[in-house]
C-alpha cells in the first residue's frame, strides 16, 4: 500500500512544474514485482492527472499576472506554448505527457480557462496512454 501511495505522489509531483520521473517510479516498482499492474497504472495516471489539474488551477490563478517576475512560465516561454495551444486547442493537451512540454502546456490551458472537465479527460487519457506504453515495452524486456 505505502509502494502505490509513494507512487502517486511521484505522479502527482512529477505532472506540476517541480522535477521528477513518474515512470521510473512505475518501472521499478513493476520491475521489483512490488505492486499489480492494473492498480499500479490507475495510481499513476490519477496522480499524475491531479498534478496536472494543479497546473490548470495555477494556470487560471495567475491568468492576469503572467507579467509578474514569479509567474512559474518565462514569457518566451508562455508565448511558444501560448502560440502551440492557440493553433491546436484543446487537442494540444493529448501532449501533456511530454517532458519539458506537457507541464507549461497544462499551466497555459488554465490561463485559457480551458473548461477544466474537458481539460481533466483529455490529460487524463494522454496519461494514461503514456503509462500504458510504459508497461508494454517494459513487458517486452520481461
Amino acid at each position: 500500500m505505502l509502494e502505490l501511495l509513494g507512487l502517486f505522489a511521484a505522479g502527482f509531483l512529477s505532472a506540476t512544474l517541480l522535477p521528477g520521473s513518474s515512470e521510473a517510479a512505475l518501472v521499478g516498482l513493476l520491475s521489483a514485482n512490488a505492486v499489480q499492474v492494473v492498480p499500479a497504472v490507475a495510481v499513476a495516471t490519477v496522480g499524475n492527472t491531479l498534478g496536472s489539474c494543479a497546473n490548470w488551477a495555477l494556470g487560471s490563478f495567475l491568468a492576469g499576472r503572467r507579467d509578474h517576475p514569479r509567474f512559474p512560465v518565462k514569457p518566451a516561454d508562455f508565448e511558444r506554448y501560448a502560440a502551440w495551444y492557440g493553433r491546436w486547442g484543446v487537442w494540444s493537451l493529448l501532449l501533456s505527457w511530454v517532458p519539458i512540454l506537457g507541464d507549461p502546456l497544462t499551466v497555459v490551458a488554465g490561463v485559457f480557462r480551458t473548461p477544466f472537465l474537458l481539460f481533466t479527460v483529455i490529460v487524463a487519457v494522454a496519461k494514461l496512454a503514456r503509462y500504458l506504453a510504459v508497461v508494454g515495452i517494459l513487458s517486452l524486456f520481461a
